[in-house]
């Protein structure tokens, strides 16, 4: 039976090895940033498969990631910008599944990956920021957010941003973007379900097998979170939304 279940993803050896380093090097950044998966495993594993198997892959292999994220540091989730996000989220969400499954969207790609790459650039230029960003900024934050999460799954880095600016804690931070990511995947997760997305049997075992290494990747990621001050940690959250921006345009650009 294991066999018959295993001819459904028929790789060779070598795009099993490839496969599995993309998937621990994007739970690695997961562990770090909360967010990331796609932006880093999307590019490779590309090459394997189509994005519209590619993003309800990691739809699946987030749902566990971001509850173990999740429920370690619940206490910490600020529920009062939680519940700002989570109907902008939904919202966008609802949207990004549409225009996964009904349309191209190269060209949201190439808009979203120069807007985000430039904000990254301008905040690591610029030492002198607002002390806190207006609430207001929820609205585009979780759409655009919710959005890019069911269309490229990287909408997490909006969230990071605006919650970083927010909030004063890194552990608030991390737990209140955790707790919405888990929200997240729970919407794309359920529309995926109705869109009968994961009527693929392949699609399921593949992700079976790619367990493991999501939970290595995500042990080692959080590993090094704890060594972090808060200033490191919104630092390196620019970095990775820098490189998250540069991974869409490549991908652009790519075809």
């Amino acid at each position: 039976m294991l066999s018959s279940l295993f001819a459904l993803v028929p790789f060779t050896s070598l795009d099993w090895l490839i496969i599995l380093a993309s998937i621990g090097a994007a739970y690695i950044v997961f562990g770090i940033a909360g967010f990331g998966t796609a932006l880093v495993a999307g590019p490779i594993l590309i090459r394997f498969m189509p994005l519209s198997q590619i993003i309800p892959l990691l739809v699946l292999l987030d749902f566990v990631a971001a509850f173990g994220n999740w429920l370690p540091t619940r206490k910490a989730v600020v529920r009062e910008e939680l519940l700002r996000l989570l109907p902008c989220m939904a919202v966008g969400c609802s949207l990004g599944v549409v225009f996964l499954l009904q349309l191209k969207s190269d060209l949201l790609m190439l808009l979203m990956g120069l807007f985000i790459s430039a904000y990254a650039l301008y905040s690591l230029a610029v030492k002198v920021r607002p002390a806190r960003l207006n609430k207001l900024w929820a609205l585009p934050a979780g759409m655009v957010g919710g959005l890019f999460g069911a269309l490229f799954g990287s909408g997490g880095f909006l969230y990071a941003l605006y919650l970083n600016a927010r909030l004063t804690s890194k552990e608030q931070a991390r737990a209140t973007q955790s707790a919405l990511i888990s929200c997240s995947t729970v919407v794309r997760l359920g529309l995926f379900l109705l869109a009968g997305v994961y009527a693929d049997t392949s699609l399921l075992v593949l992700a079976v097998c790619l367990l493991p290494m999501m939970f290595a990747g995500l042990w080692i990621g959080r590993s090094l979170t704890l060594k972090l001050s808060r200033e490191t940690f919104v630092r390196l959250v620019t970095w990775l939304v820098l490189a998250s921006g540069l991974a869409l345009l490549a991908r652009y650009f790519n075809g």
